[in-house]
């Protein structure tokens, strides 16, 4: 069996790669970045290192790397004799991986089981988004290769830290993870990847890992930079900030419970083993890691609009995430393109314009003047 693997960074090595390795496919990396490319093609393994509780370390063999700008046709090769194609690359990205994956379909073999492809991105339904951008690249071609291939959307949940200096091709990763996949596409054959369970909704999975982990994660961030502590750990040490972590959660997971309708007692046990996570000393996770591209983390049908939203139009609290949002707004990183636009934005436009133009939020949402109260208040602490 054989999986290509977009995206040869540490997710890619260390969570997606490992479990295709561990459900035994001859694994081909392809990334842009050449000396990543090198560093993968001259290692003969690599170690990914679990830290904290439960944690081992695990070997992966097996494997090999194409630079996706010089090797094209021996990637486009690849993938129209894959099984298994996935992805790690980011949602906006996804655009740039459909041309080699419509060429490969285009040179598969009609006859063989479709290729099976499954975005694994911190986005909702992002096989869908990378289906439709195949599917436009392909044009007129796409009716004669749309049964080439199946699509399935996925929930993927590791904490994967920025990496200790000369640690080459290794990845050090947390030992919780999570790989939901929605079984429906595939019929009666679904790849063979023991690490994955596979579900018939995958939309609440989607939903509570989003706005859980990824929530939280983020607000631990934002709350730790205003504090000025650096790493991820050490902000959840501070029972201060831990409760408006929790207080964070605690909205979300009333969404899930009437959206979803998840078990609140499970949220609660799924929450604390989330916000365990975040506390790992193990793991050198930093705020500015974590915090980086605000103004794509405060999108519409991101981490925090999109609960708060979803929560306002129900009459829920959304109290606790409108002040993750402040938290996000001061998020002020002069490494980071996104956090300079953001505070560059914040002094050129109204509190409303700013709104309508971050948060896609309408005027007339039941969320827009809260947010847009928030968004006043931030910039009158500039003045």
């Amino acid at each position: 069996m054989k999986a290509v693997h977009f995206g040869a960074g540490n997710i890619g090595r260390g969570f997606v790669g490992l479990l295709l390795h561990e459900g035994g496919y001859d694994l081909v990396f392809s990334d842009v970045a050449a000396p990543l490319v090198d560093a993968i093609n001259a290692a003969s393994s690599y170690t990914v290192h679990e830290v904290g509780d439960g944690g081992t370390d695990k070997v992966v063999t097996g494997f090999r790397a194409l630079n996706s700008t010089t090797q094209q046709d021996e990637l486009v090769d690849e993938i129209s004799r894959a099984n298994v194609v996935t992805t790690a690359v980011g949602p906006t990205i996804l655009k740039f991986v459909a041309p080699p994956i419509v060429a490969g379909l285009a040179l598969r073999d009609p006859s063989a089981p479709p290729l099976q492809i499954m975005a694994c991105e911190n986005a909702i339904n992002a096989t869908d988004l990378l289906r439709e951008e195949i599917k436009a690249q392909a044009g007129e071609a796409w009716d004669a290769l749309e049964g080439r291939a199946v699509f399935a959307n996925t929930a993927v949940d590791r904490i994967v830290p920025a990496q200790p200096a000369g640690s080459g091709v290794d990845v050090t990763v947390e030992p919780f993870y999570e790989w939901a996949i929605e079984l429906p596409p595939f019929g009666d054959a679904p790849p063979h990847i023991p690490g994955a369970h596979f579900v018939d909704d995958l939309a609440p999975y989607i939903e509570r890992k989003l706005f859980t982990v990824n929530t939280g994660h983020a607000t631990t961030a934002y709350f730790g930079a205003e504090a000025g502590i650096d790493k991820i750990s050490d902000v959840l040490a501070d029972p201060a900030i831990a409760g408006k972590v929790a207080a964070t959660l605690e909205e979300t997971s009333a969404l899930l419970v009437a959206k979803h309708g998840l078990d609140a007692g499970e949220l609660a046990e799924y929450r604390a083993t989330i916000l365990r996570r975040f506390a790992n000393p193990a793991l050198p996770d930093t705020v500015g890691r974590v915090g980086r591209q605000p103004l794509r983390k405060l999108s519409r049908h991101e981490r925090f609009v999109g609960p708060a939203a979803e929560a306002a139009e129900r009459g829920l609290s959304v109290d606790a995430l409108l002040a993750a949002i402040g938290a996000a707004l001061r998020f002020d990183d002069t490494d980071d393109e996104q956090s300079v636009e953001l505070q560059q934005r914040l002094r050129a436009q109204t509190a409303d314009d700013f709104t309508a133009s971050v948060t896609g939020l309408t005027q007339d949402h039941p969320l827009f003047a809260r947010v847009s109260e928030v968004v006043a208040a931030r910039q009158a602490e500039r003045e």
